[in-house]
């Protein structure tokens, strides 16, 4: 049972190329109660072109594509710009000179994390825009996690599941 000042939470999916890891993100949003996911650029949709379900997307989502609340954008400034307007804090997960350790982030209101591109990951404007930076260390000699990793690791961390 949900607690009614629960904050919602949202993902922003921004560019992401590989269909099967914004699969897994959707399933990992469903399990963790995620309140909606945006789409951003050329990120895959649960839908094709002519309004029907992608069975490759649908595969890695196990069909949490259908339980949890999606939108499309094409640019991710416009987005970002609309939940801020809304009160929304918008955190971005990248490495960065400014970011903190996901570990000591907490949820104080309502807030959209932004996951992107798998190889260039969040843009520097959008990084210059947010209201937060935050990463997850890295302690070998790989910089970086997969997306769709970096997702589960996050969410199911700050939300305390």
């Amino acid at each position: 049972m949900l607690k009614k000042d629960k904050k919602k939470v949202f993902v922003i999916l921004d560019n992401i190329r590989s269909v099967h890891n914004v699969g897994a993100i959707f399933r990992t949003a469903d399990a963790c109660g995620v309140s909606k996911i945006f789409l951003v650029g050329y990120t895959p949709q649960p839908l094709d072109r002519f309004g029907r379900m992608r069975k490759d997307l649908s595969k890695s989502a196990l069909g949490a594509e259908k339980n949890i609340e999606w939108e499309y954008y094409k640019e991710i400034t416009e987005l970002v710009d609309v939940l801020k307007k809304n009160g929304v804090e918008v955190v971005a997960i990248e490495q960065n000179k400014k970011s903190i350790d996901y570990k000591k982030f907490g949820l104080k209101k309502d807030t959209a994390f932004i996951l992107g591109n798998e190889v260039d990951g969040v843009s520097k404007n959008i990084l210059e825009s947010v209201d937060k930076i935050i990463e997850i260390p890295m302690v070998g000699k790989k910089e970086s996690l997969n997306v769709s990793v970096s997702a589960g690791i996050v969410l199911f961390r700050i939300l305390n599941i």
